[in-house]
C-alpha cells in the first residue's frame, strides 16, 4: 500500500525527533488497557549496524476527534521530513494549507483550523496476544510508538525469551503508553500460547487495516467537517450522496499533544 511506510523508511520516521490476508481491525486500546504479549520483532541493518525492531508500520491520516473518523487517502500526497504536504496534494491537504497561509501566529483561529485538517504520523505495531494466543495490532501516535520501540531495543535477542506487559494509562496529553517485562509466572494458556507463537509476525495483516477514501469521498468528509470546500476551489457534492459520507464512530481515539496545532 502507498499510504505504508515500512522497513527502514519507518525506521527513519520512528527515530525522527522533530516534530492473516483476512480483513483485520485495530484492537481496542483506550486508557486503562493492559495486554499480555509475546514480541516477535526482527533484525534490521541500520547504518551499518544490526537492529532490533519490532513489527510495526508508519502512516498519515486523517480525521476529526467526534465528527470524522480516521482514514487514509487512496492516492497519499508527498511529505516533508516533517511530514507535511508538499505535492500531489489531497482535498484535506489543500484545507490544511488554505488555514496554514492564513496563519498569523501559533494558536490564532487559521492555525487551529489548520490542525484539524493536518495528516497525523501515526504508527501500528503488531504483538502475539498470549491470552488469545491472536495477533493484535495496535494503533500509537510518534511518541507513544518511540516509547515501545526504545523498550524493544532495550532487550534486543532477549525479547524472545521473555513476555511482555503492553499497557495505556492517563488521559489526554498525558497518556502514557508502556511495554514492559513479564516478571511473574504466565498462566498455562498464556505460557502454552508463548511458545507456539509464530517466528515471524504476518506482515500482511497491515495491508487491510487502514481505511482508504478517494478524492470524492474526502470532498464530502470536508463538508460534513464544516469547510468550505469552495475556498479550495472544489465543488459541494450533491446533497443526496450525503449519507454515504457519514462515517462511524472510532471508540480508539483519544486526543493527546499530536492533536494540537502545529
Amino acid at each position: 500500500m502507498s499510504n505504508v511506510i515500512s522497513g527502514i523508511d519507518a525506521i527513519n520516521a520512528l527515530d525522527d525527533t522533530g516534530e492473516s490476508t483476512a480483513s483485520t481491525e485495530f484492537t481496542k486500546f483506550s486508557s486503562g488497557s493492559e495486554f499480555i504479549v509475546k514480541v516477535i520483532g526482527n533484525e534490521i541493518e541500520v547504518d551499518g549496524e544490526t537492529r532490533i525492531i519490532g513489527d510495526f508500520i508508519s502512516y498519515f491520516n486523517y480525521g476529526i476527534y467526534k465528527k470524522v473518523n480516521s482514514f487514509v487517502a487512496a492516492n497519499p500526497s508527498k511529505k516533508s521530513a516533517k511530514g507535511y504536504p508538499v505535492e500531489n496534494l489531497t482535498p484535506w491537504d489543500k484545507a490544511w494549507k488554505y488555514h496554514a497561509d492564513l496563519s498569523k501566529e501559533f494558536n490564532d483561529h487559521h492555525s487551529k483550523e489548520a490542525n484539524k485538517y493536518r495528516p497525523k504520523q501515526k504508527f501500528v505495531f503488531g504483538f502475539i496476544d498470549l491470552d488469545s494466543g491472536e495477533p493484535i495490532l495496535v494503533d500509537l501516535t510518534k511518541k507513544q510508538a518511540q516509547a515501545v520501540s526504545a523498550a524493544i531495543q532495550k532487550f534486543g535477542k532477549r525479547r524472545g525469551e521473555m513476555a511482555f506487559e503492553l499497557a495505556k494509562t492517563g488521559e489526554s496529553t498525558s497518556t502514557v503508553v508502556s511495554l514492559s517485562p513479564i516478571l511473574d509466572d504466565l498462566t498455562d494458556k498464556q505460557q502454552e500460547n508463548f511458545d507456539k507463537a509464530p517466528e515471524k509476525f504476518d506482515e500482511k495483516l497491515f495491508e487491510s487495516v487502514l481505511f482508504e477514501v478517494d478524492e470524492a469521498e474526502q470532498i464530502k468528509l470536508l463538508v460534513q467537517a464544516g469547510f468550505d470546500v469552495s475556498l479550495i476551489g472544489l465543488d459541494t457534492p450533491k446533497a443526496e450522496n450525503a449519507d454515504e459520507a457519514t462515517p462511524i464512530e472510532d471508540e480508539n481515539v483519544e486526543i493527546t499533544d499530536d492533536e494540537f496545532p502545529f
